[in-house]
């Protein structure tokens, strides 16, 4: 067997490893939803000139919503935008059959922020980044 490691894998070969997990996956737990049925959204806050302020990239996938990114502009924080956005965001993915959120943040990010939303710290990453801490947080959204 060879071993080899890459930056700019063959699509060929990277569609290979996914639909091999896939396969693995499903064979597994029955009913498990394909990968397809992943939704891949954006919810966004504009200004009164519509230009981008704020929003947030997200996924779900596995009765789950992954919150990858929340940004607000300087000028919209501490006004209600990113609690708008979140309710948003969370409201689409119950209605995709979502029970859980789930997002990850960092010691000098928005850690608060998501706590005052109704999400639980559920795991702490000591030194990620080095230095600093990671955080997962979790929420119901079936509750």
């Amino acid at each position: 067997m060879k071993i080899e490691l890459s930056t700019q894998a063959d699509p060929k070969d990277a569609a290979t490893l996914s639909q091999g997990i896939v396969a693995f996956n499903h064979a597994r737990i029955a009913g498990l939803e394909p990968i397809e049925a992943e939704v891949r959204f954006f919810v966004f806050a504009r200004d009164e000139n519509e230009a981008v302020v704020g929003g947030i990239r997200a996924a779900c996938y596995w009765n789950t919503l992954h919150i990858e990114l929340l940004w607000l502009s300087e000028s919209v924080r501490g006004q209600g935008a990113g609690r708008k956005l979140m309710a948003r965001a969370e409201a689409f993915a119950r209605e995709k059959d979502c029970q859980i959120a789930l997002v990850e943040t960092t010691g000098w990010q928005a850690r608060p922020f998501y706590e005052k939303c109704g999400y639980q710290c559920i795991a702490t990453i000591p030194d990620r980044p080095r230095g600093h801490v990671s955080y997962t947080l979790s929420k119901r959204l079936d509750a």
